[in-house]
């Protein structure tokens, strides 16, 4: 008998990563997606009790609803889910900033986790602006005294139609709400099918979600009643857009890929792209100066008075 000859082990093949799909996304985002619902039921008590004790801008806006606040719970409830939407809408944007850009040394989290909570966290904010909505039209279906059939048809219209809500400042904010979450869906999948549409095509189209986290803040701003008037819950919201744009304007002037450096004008292959790339820089720092200026000084916008008779400022129909 021959003795058993040692065979070679065949070379190792490199392992793939797995692919990432929606499906395997959505499996990992359920202990965001608590947490953020956690956090919704705190600032939903938050509402609530604010406005039993008319703390709230909100009790001085609308004061019928301090007077029978059970009889509002579900426009508190869809207040709630805005706040919270708002929230993970920064936290995404940051995360993305971060990935973007080059990440500071302070930062102990691998780029890989990185990219998964920046997707989770994404996918979570489209769910929460969704429900927001939805709250807020199932709301004036209750108080709507048609049909079911006839009120259903009306609150779909003024939630989700642009155009459709035809009361006071509700006339611009409905709309700036609805195009964010219109913006946030498709903006939010692309990259579930970036292998189709081409990465260089995803890139381009995935710099815009920023547009939907600045249109979610002008909506706050507009028609968050609990914001209503000058105050420190409203400075705090401008406070909270500082690191936003000190992020956009780190990843502008040092951005992670070398073919976004902004070359001299000599090395320019293009003027024209040169010139859109400053200008992109000096419109970032632009906006930083901008809202230090609007913490610093205390006006932002809002309603500095409130009128004597607030009872029509803001219809509930």
């Amino acid at each position: 008998m021959h003795p058993p000859t040692e065979q070679t082990a065949p070379a190792s093949q490199p392992t793939r990563a797995p692919r990432i799909t929606l499906r395997s996304d959505l499996r990992a985002s359920w202990l965001d997606g608590l947490i953020a619902l956690v956090i919704t039921g705190a600032l939903f008590a938050l509402i609530w009790s604010r406005i039993k004790s008319r703390a709230s801008d909100t009790a001085t806006v609308m004061p019928f609803m301090a007077d029978d606040p059970e009889a509002f719970w579900l426009y508190f409830l869809s207040q709630a889910f805005g706040w919270s939407a708002l929230l993970w809408a920064w936290i995404t944007v940051l995360f993305g900033l971060l990935l973007s850009g080059r990440r500071p040394s302070w930062l102990r989290i691998s780029g890989t986790r990185l990219e998964r909570l920046h997707r989770t966290t994404s996918l979570n904010t489209i769910v929460l602006i969704a429900a927001h909505a939805l709250l807020f039209a199932a709301e004036l279906v209750r108080f709507d005294d048609d049909s079911w059939p006839a009120a259903t048809w009306t609150a779909f219209v003024e939630a989700f139609v642009p155009g459709g809500y035809q009361t006071g400042t509700g006339r611009i904010a409905i709309p700036v709400g609805q195009a964010a979450l219109y913006l946030a869906i498709p903006l939010g999948l692309l990259f579930y099918v970036r292998h189709r549409i081409g990465p260089k095509t995803w890139r381009v189209m995935h710099r815009f979600v920023i547009a939907v986290y600045v249109l979610s803040v002008w909506h706050t701003l507009l028609y968050g009643t609990n914001v209503w008037y000058d105050g420190w819950f409203r400075t705090a919201i401008w406070l909270l857009q500082i690191p936003v744009a000190l992020l956009l304007l780190t990843r502008l002037v040092r951005p992670a890929r070398r073919s976004e450096k902004l070359p001299t004008v000599a090395e320019a292959s293009s003027k024209s792209l040169w010139g859109v790339r400053l200008t992109g820089r000096l419109a970032a720092a632009g906006v930083v100066a901008a809202l230090l200026a609007v913490v610093l000084s205390g006006h932002d916008g809002g309603r500095q008075h409130p009128p004597e008779d607030t009872s029509s400022s803001h219809e509930h129909d």
